[in-house]
């Protein structure tokens, strides 16, 4: 639009003066017109306090929403989770949006706004409204100190450290003065690894963050998530898991059971909630390609023997097991298993 204007206006001084003024009575239509340009925050983050939260997606995490809170509401402290992959970093902050929509929270961040923003969208310059150019880390920064309620969530923020590095762009000392005052409030995530490998050398970095360990679910812990996240995937997919909640329940943890530490696959790394998750979802998709309303024991059968997170000779043997425990409900849907 900035452009725009240039071009009206190189029109205008090549006019005869006569029709100066219709001219800039166009100018300020067009003006008027303009839409507002989007700041960063809108441009390059997405606000998970306004995204549409079918369950609670933080289930059993509300010790670790609480210390994350907690450290939020500490002066001149922001909050890192660390933590194993896909043991659910980004639902703890999701938990903690949900609770802002719901009003759950204390009085001084309520009504705040998390926005997440991936640190390969700071890289570079970013044209101001002035015309001129600065860094986009630079300007997100101020349009968060200026909004005053503002949290922003940096996913794997140990690329910060990263990028540092190969962009030529400092972002982890761009980020130290706000950091410091407090007047930016920032919830990082990261893995263990990662966060010993680069973020622990930087100490003046580190000490404006409370970490916050983060660890794997139990099995039974596990059920619940499942249990709870099972709507939002019935939401997603249009697909219906149509058994009694007791039937659920049994199939859950047959799916929790099936996908536990020493049936994993080890090179892969996944991790309970996430690797269930997959499962789960994966019997949904099945679902849908048969053009099927509901989910049933043969959509589910089908996701267990091309689960990809468990060795093979694990599918084997709780293929068999499933068979037997199911049996029953198997033989009601007239389901032969063989043909799979």
């Amino acid at each position: 639009m900035d452009e725009l204007f240039d071009i009206v206006e190189d029109e205008t001084l090549q006019l005869d003066d006569s029709n100066n003024d219709k001219n800039k009575e166009t100018i300020k239509e067009v003006k008027i017109n303009a839409k507002p340009k989007k700041s960063m925050l809108e441009k390059y983050g997405e606000n998970l306090t306004t995204k549409v939260y079918v369950t609670n997606p933080a289930i059993a995490r509300e010790e670790e929403i609480e210390k994350t809170i907690l450290t939020i509401l500490t002066p001149e402290k922001s909050a890192i989770l660390v933590g194993k992959a896909g043991i659910g970093k980004t639902a703890i902050v999701e938990g903690i949006a949900y609770k802002i929509q719901k009003n759950e929270v204390p009085n001084a961040i309520k009504g705040y706004d998390i926005i997440k923003v991936n640190t390969s969208s700071l890289l570079g310059k970013y044209k101001t409204e002035d015309g001129s150019e600065e860094l986009r880390i630079n300007i997100l920064l101020k349009e968060v100190e200026k909004a005053k309620n503002v949290i922003l969530f940096i996913d794997e923020i140990h690329t910060l450290v990263i990028e540092s590095r190969n962009s030529g762009v400092d972002f982890v000392n761009a980020m130290k003065p706000a950091l410091s005052r407090g007047d930016v409030k920032v919830i990082g995530a990261t893995t263990l690894d990662e966060y010993n490998q680069y973020l622990i050398r930087d100490k003046a970095f580190l000490r404006r963050f409370e970490k916050i360990g983060v660890s794997e679910p139990d099995a039974k812990t596990t059920v619940k998530i499942l249990m709870g996240s099972y709507p939002r995937i019935e939401k997603q997919t249009g697909v219906k898991l149509a058994y009694s909640r007791f039937l659920i329940e049994k199939i859950m943890t047959f799916i929790v059971d099936m996908t536990s530490e020493y049936k994993r696959v080890y090179e892969l790394g996944s991790r309970y909630p996430d690797n269930a998750l997959a499962l789960l979802s994966k019997a949904f998709s099945y679902a849908k390609f048969d053009n099927s309303e509901f989910v049933t024991f043969k959509h589910i059968y089908k996701a267990i023997m091309n689960c990809q997170s468990v060795y093979s000779n694990v599918i084997k043997e709780e293929s068999e097991k499933f068979k037997k425990e199911f049996k029953e409900f198997l033989e009601k849907e007239n389901v032969d298993l063989n043909d799979y």
